[in-house]
């Protein structure tokens, strides 16, 4: 990490500095994003907070995936749509899926039929 330092005389350092580090036994790390996955295997994540601020660090081998334009539902959505409007099941699975997962428009859509 530092070069000439010793890994005591680095904790010593950070230390002093304020910084805790942690290391975290991961699996795997999945970081989201709008239109693609990065899926990271074998990970190495370690969790710093410096002066009250956290950030993580990860390594490891990472894959991208592109997401399905089609959205992902599950039976908490479906079922929260049906109680806020009285619709069907399959009312509620089609005003989510063109509503592309977004539960409060899925609603107004039923809501204002």
């Amino acid at each position: 990490m530092f070069p000439g330092l010793s890994q005591r005389e680095v904790q010593k350092a950070m230390k002093k500095l304020g910084i805790k580090q942690e290391e975290i036994d991961a699996e795997l790390v999945i970081i989201k994003t709008h239109d693609k996955d990065f899926i990271i295997r074998n990970p190495q994540v370690s969790r710093v907070n410096m002066m009250g601020q956290e950030t993580f660090q990860v390594v490891g081998s990472i894959e991208e995936a592109e997401k399905d334009s089609k959205a992902e539902i599950n039976e908490d959505d479906i079922t929260t749509v049906m109680d806020q409007t009285s619709c069907t099941r399959e009312e509620a699975v089609e005003a989510i899926e063109e509503s592309n997962g977004n539960l409060a428009e899925a609603i107004l859509k039923l809501q204002n039929k």
